[in-house]
This record gives C-alpha cells, structure tokens and sequence, in this order.
C-alpha cells in the first residue's frame, strides 16, 4: 500500500508573527507538491496568521504543544478546541525537548494523544533515544516502550491516521543524522512493533517521519528508504532549503 508522504516543518520557538507570514510567502511557491501533505508547525502566537497567509495553498497548519484540559485555570496553555477553531490540524506531541526540558512523561503524551483524537486533531507523536542509550545499544527496547506506553488504549483506526517521529535526540540540531540505514532500521522496527500491538493493515497505514537533521543534502537518500514516509525538520523548515526537502 502507498502510504502518502508527509513533510512537516517543527519552527520551534522562532519567528515573529509578521516573520512567521513573510516565512510563509517566502516558502510559498517552493513547497507546492500536490503528491505531499507540507504541515508548518508553528509556535502559538504564529498559529492564526499562519493560517491566513497560507489559505489557498497546499500547506497545512500543525501546532507543537497543546494541553490534555479543554478550558480552565491553567495559566499559559492552550487547548485543543481553541487549536482546532483556529485552523491547526496537526499537532506534535511528545517531542523530545518537551520530555527533557519540559519533564513530559509517556503517560501525559498518551493523555495528549487520546485528547488529540478527540478534538479533531492529528498526532504526529515523537519517540527517540539519546547518544548514551544509542552507545549502550538499549536504543530499540526504548523506543518500544515509548511507542506502547503513548498508544495505550488508541484504537488500530486512529492509529492508522496518526504519524510518529522517530528523533534520534543526539541528531537533532547538531549536525549529526543518523545514516540512511541507521533510520530506516529503526523506522521498520518502528512498524513492526505497530504491526504486533495492532495487525499488519494498522502497521502498514501509518506513516513513520525521520526527524535528525534532515536537511536539502541528505533528504532524498532517507526517503528513498521503504519505511521513512516523511521528516520532522527542525533548523531547515526556517529556510528556503525546505522546499528542496518537500521536492525530494
């Protein structure tokens, strides 16, 4: 089955509002793929101009964070309702500078996951490991934890519509990228561990991005590979280079 490739841009905690517009009108005719789903993934203040300036072109609109709570007193978040009448459709949960920075845990990014299920919104979930897991060669046994523990009790069909990231956390703005063959290992084991917990169908529905530094260089040899559907790209979504990515 031909799974549809997607291509997301994680901005991070750049650009203005007026930057973020002037991003998209920069971007705007580089990233034009009808074959591909391009997601910018914007920072909050970002989120209802970006969705303005990209009415009317192939670009989605992605979130990087949201709360389980759909109002209430908890101060400097959002929810997902207010997320989803605001245009977003994608939202990243999980990713690893919100485990390490932020102290989330596998039972809040579940909790993140139901909630987006719920309100309308796609996960694109992130696992990954670092360089000291990675050297230990403990790496594998990691990531299917994360993977189990985030997808309790998520149906096989919302699975077969959500995406996980798989970001090798030494990789990630560092220059360094796993080698094609390092991501495409742990991308198969990736769906072979959702073809165990679910059916061989579910397994081979969802889509699995690589996110670690993918850049303009190296993109097409990682999305050659049969289980790399897509990137998660971080420093190179804020520059001309992502259309190349989105072309690759």
């Amino acid at each position: 089955m031909a799974r549809r490739r997607i291509i997301a841009g994680n901005w991070k905690m750049n650009k203005t509002p007026s930057e973020a517009v002037a991003l998209c009108n920069e971007l705007k005719d580089l990233v034009k793929n009808d074959d591909v789903d391009v997601v910018y993934c914007v920072p909050a203040i970002d989120i209802v101009p970006v969705a303005e300036a990209v009415k009317g072109t192939n670009v989605h609109v992605g979130a990087e964070n949201f709360y389980i709570e759909d109002k209430g007193a908890f101060t400097g978040e959002i929810s997902a309702p207010m997320l989803k009448e605001a245009g977003v459709e994608y939202v990243i949960i999980g990713h690893s500078e919100r485990r390490d920075i932020f102290g989330e845990n596998d039972i809040l990014i579940n909790q993140k996951v139901k909630k987006a299920f719920a309100s309308g919104l796609t996960p694109i979930m992130c696992c990954g490991e670092s360089l000291a897991l990675r050297k230990a060669g403990t790496y594998k046994e990691w990531i299917a934890r994360q993977i189990k523990w985030d997808l309790t009790d998520i149906t096989a069909d919302q699975v077969k519509t959500l995406v996980i990231a798989y970001e090798p956390i030494w990789a990630i703005g560092t220059g360094e990228t796993a080698t094609a063959d390092q991501a495409e290992e742990v991308c198969k084991m990736i769906r072979e561990i959702i073809a165990d917990l679910y059916d061989q169908a579910t397994a081979d529905a969802v889509r699995i991005q690589y996110g670690g530094s993918m850049n303009a260089a190296n993109a097409a040899e990682l999305l050659s590979k049969p289980n790399i559907d897509g990137g998660l790209i971080g420093g190179a979504s804020l520059k001309p280079d992502f259309g190349q990515i989105v072309n690759a």
